[in-house]
């Protein structure tokens, strides 16, 4: 699956300099994003004077970012973009070349960096991650705010749908926490595979990994404890009806991907599946959020 980079950079009106104040630009990259999320984006990188924006190829409309641009309510920034193709072999590259240091997460467990060698053994917890063409290596706030959560859920002996699996990331922070299989999926071929080489790497065996989207799940029979999912706002939304469909009764979602001014949107949604908000942390203006079915 091919993915396209869109660079928007900020600029002012008059076309005088790019725009340099730190708090204009974080209001301009906080809005850039929702609004990108709206017409497909998946993922974003703040950068200076700008942000870039990851999109599926075929989710492409250069229609849609127009109209989005259309309604920048910014009236002295503009934005300016250019779009490019990213390579299959390119895709994390420049992680894949720096990596990244060990995270430790509620002094419990401990995610590294598996291309440096053995574990580092400094948590009750050590999981390994090699990422290869794959999102989830627990650097982003999402990913350490879903594993927190997890770890106040009770996974012991619990069956755990992991929805958008990337490296496995998550999938196998719920084994070693005890329960008992883990189905994923993924629409990435590339995150199938890299699931389960880091499962393999952990010695974990109960993951079972799709390729696909949430229409995989129209063949699955299971029912699932527990929920987890770290994607954007807009997938969340549309998906919100296959994962309630799967829960057990009382079962637990964790969600997170999106930003804290996305919450009340998810929270409406939720709220039509008897879904209610047990607990919603907020880090750097991403946001985690558990819910219970009732």
């Amino acid at each position: 699956m091919r993915y396209l980079l869109a660079k928007f950079r900020f600029v002012a009106n008059d076309n005088s300099h790019i725009v340099e104040d730190e708090n204009i630009q974080q209001d301009a990259s906080d809005l850039l994003c929702a609004m990108a999320g709206d017409v497909g984006f998946e993922s974003f990188e703040e950068i200076p004077g700008g942000v870039n924006g990851y999109i599926q190829e075929t989710l492409f409309n250069r229609e849609n970012i127009e109209g989005m641009l259309e309604e920048w309510p910014f009236e002295d920034i503009k934005i300016e973009y250019t779009i490019e193709e990213i390579a299959q072999q390119d895709w994390n590259s420049t992680w894949e070349e720096e990596g990244f240091e060990p995270i430790v997460i509620d002094d419990k467990i401990c995610i590294y960096d598996a291309r440096r060698g053995e574990s580092p053994a400094i948590a009750k917890i050590n999981i390994g991650i090699k990422a290869v063409n794959s999102f989830g290596t627990g650097t982003h706030e999402t990913t350490q705010m879903v594993v927190g959560a997890m770890l106040n859920t009770d996974m012991n002996g619990k069956k755990m749908l992991d929805c958008g699996c990337g490296t496995g990331i998550l999938s196998i922070v719920a084994s070693k926490l005890g329960a008992r299989e883990v189905v994923g999926y993924d629409i990435d071929e590339w995150c199938i595979e890299n699931t389960k080489h880091n499962a393999k790497l952990n010695n974990v065996e109960n993951i079972r990994v799709m390729l696909g989207g949430a229409e995989v799940l129209s063949d699955v029979e299971d029912r699932f404890d527990v929920v987890a999912a770290n994607i954007n706002r807009n997938i969340i939304v549309a998906d919100l009806y296959r994962w309630v469909s799967l829960m057990t009764e009382k079962g637990i979602m964790i969600l997170s991907g999106f930003f804290e001014e996305d919450v009340a949107i998810i929270e409406k949604e939720a709220k039509k599946y008897r879904l209610k908000i047990s607990d919603c942390k907020v880090e750097s203006g991403w946001a985690c959020i558990a819910l219970v079915h009732i």
